[in-house]
């Protein structure tokens, strides 16, 4: 694919790809940036709950104020991108109801957000690209499915590990080797306890919200990137919440491997992390049985075989999301989408949650959350993290035990309690055709 080419064309031709953004927090704003750094494209729409933030951005890359227009009215927005105007507006769902609009990156983080603004991209034919891994691990077999019906596409990200470890992943198998796991590096230790209060001197120190860095530290987010890769393999968590070991790159080869070979993991085919100075980079370990392709490989330097490491030093979360843009517009392709469900991401007390509270949301002081295989989750009624926000404790749950039917009662009126249900009753979790 000369995307690269493609897009200089479609620049000199004066058909720049039009970008809308639902999201301008710390990924959404550096996303206003990678789009204006990319010849061919432009950030023309931003929605966010504080238009200053989204109008501020804006002025960053030289938009000027009266080249702005902040509403919430499709005609006017309308009207202000056919004479070549940025459009800001607190309503996530109007910019990817915009005809100017040609594609949608949902960068909020938050479960039901990212599915009524997939929807409604769907809905529109626009390709909608995902920052937003909470969303696909909730309903993304229900989106992908929709999309592709309606002749629209639905992408997680490139950048993001979900992305980056599928093109490992692909290389691995266009190349003939069967992929043994799959594999992030985490920069910090789990604490399933994490709150924001404990976190927040770190978060303001690192110019991050810190429900968002609480979520990276008590473990929900890793849980949720690493099951967007399960669901988009068939990769499976070894046992729930996975290993996570503090293993250098010079040992993974040795240990993210089966324990009938002197590693950790009772099954082929896994994913996984590692606490050890992996992170930002991600890792495949790959195999082949076949004795020349292994003789090639010792000649390349990648030792003895069985099993050989492919490892990419970095991902570079937001930087990357213009290369979904550009094979979504250009070729209707995806980054990574789901399969099926083969994984959940159950919701966890992080307390003790007595009856009639009701529980925030990722990030938060109340719940974390854990991947299971989905036939697991499945088997104890569990409770998918994605839908946890605002819903009811119906029996007291002990800090550390999971949220089950039994015990909780997710909020019914919410956009991706219904999605969920209706990808349940097509698929069981599946998939459907």
């Amino acid at each position: 694919m000369e995307i690269y080419r493609r897009l200089l064309q479609r620049e000199a031709e004066g058909k720049g790809i039009k970008v809308g953004l639902v999201g301008c927090g710390q990924m959404g704003s550096g996303m206003v940036h990678a789009v204006h750094n990319v010849e061919g494209m432009a950030m023309m729409a931003i929605a966010d709950l504080v238009p200053d933030r989204a109008v501020a951005a804006l002025a960053e890359i030289g938009v000027r104020e009266q080249d702005v227009v902040v509403t919430d009215n499709r005609g006017k927005a309308e009207d202000a991108l056919r004479v070549g105007r940025r459009v800001v507006t607190t309503d996530a769902c109007l910019v990817p109801a915009l005809d100017g609009v040609d594609a949608v990156v949902e960068a909020t983080g938050y479960a039901d957000n990212g599915a009524q603004v997939a929807w409604s991209a769907i809905m529109n034919r626009t390709p909608v690209v995902m920052l937003n891994v909470e969303t696909d691990v909730t309903v993304g077999v229900f989106l992908d499915r929709l999309a592709r019906r309606m002749g629209s596409v639905y992408t997680v990200a490139m950048g993001d590990e979900p992305g980056v470890l599928m093109l490992l992943y692909n290389q691995a198998r266009v190349m003939g080797f069967e992929v043994v796991c799959l594999a992030k590096g985490k920069n910090n230790p789990v604490d399933f306890t994490m709150t924001p209060d404990r976190c927040a001197e770190e978060a303001a120190r690192k110019e991050m919200n810190p429900k968002m860095l609480c979520a990276f530290i008590d473990g929900t987010k890793t849980m949720v990137e690493m099951a967007a890769v399960s669901n988009a393999t068939g990769l499976l968590p070894d046992k729930p919440g996975m290993h996570g070991p503090k293993v250098e790159l010079s040992e993974l080869v040795s240990r993210f491997i089966p324990k009938a070979d002197g590693g950790l993991f009772d099954r082929r085919g896994t994913v996984d992390f590692s606490t050890g100075k992996i992170a930002p980079g991600v890792f495949a370990i790959v195999a082949s049985d076949d004795a020349h392709i292994r003789k090639d490989m010792k000649f390349f330097g990648h030792g003895e075989g069985p099993y050989y490491l492919q490892y990419r030093p970095y991902h570079n979360c937001n930087l990357e999301v213009p290369m979904s843009i550009a094979e979504a517009v250009l070729y209707g392709e995806r980054t990574i989408t789901p399969l099926a469900t083969h994984s959940e991401v159950v919701c966890m007390a992080k307390r003790d949650l007595k009856r009639g509270e009701k529980v925030g949301g990722i990030g938060g002081p109340d719940i974390f959350g854990r991947i299971y295989t989905y036939t697991e989750a499945a088997a104890m009624n569990a409770v998918p993290i994605g839908l946890a926000e605002g819903g009811t404790v119906t029996a007291d749950i002990p800090a550390g035990a999971p949220v089950t039917e039994q015990a909780f009662a997710p909020d019914a009126g919410t956009f991706v309690y219904r999605l969920r249900k209706m990808q349940d009753t097509l698929g069981e979790g599946k998939g459907w055709e």
